[in-house]
């Protein structure tokens, strides 16, 4: 999987056409159905990117968001994957953790 898609698991920004600024995990792709899914978004509000509504930074961080392609202004790569954890392995198809909260039902990696 790591050669098909380099870029799943690393930090993502995303400004979507209501200038509205996430960040988060891309958890995945979706080329059938136009859209990209960030786990644990935080969105920065529009951070005074013109536009005919203001939003403000929320506090709360989503387990995850799916985005319409077609919705996307810009998408940015933040920073790589993490190299710890398991190793870039095409076999593996989901993995969770002890520690993680919870998995992402119904999603998958297309």
């Amino acid at each position: 999987m790591a050669s098909t898609k380099p870029y799943i698991g690393c930090k993502i920004g995303l400004i979507s056409k209501a200038q509205n600024r996430y960040e988060g995990i891309l958890y995945t792709i979706d080329k059938t159905n136009s859209t990209v899914v960030l786990a644990n978004v935080k969105c920065f509000g529009t951070e005074g990117r013109p536009t005919d509504r203001p939003t403000p930074t929320k506090d709360d961080v989503y387990e995850y968001i799916t985005f319409r392609v077609s919705d996307i202004k810009d998408i940015t790569l933040c920073e790589s994957p993490r190299s710890y954890g398991l190793p870039p392995d095409s076999a593996i198809i989901q993995s969770s953790s002890a520690s993680s909260s919870s998995v992402y039902p119904g999603l998958t990696i297309v």
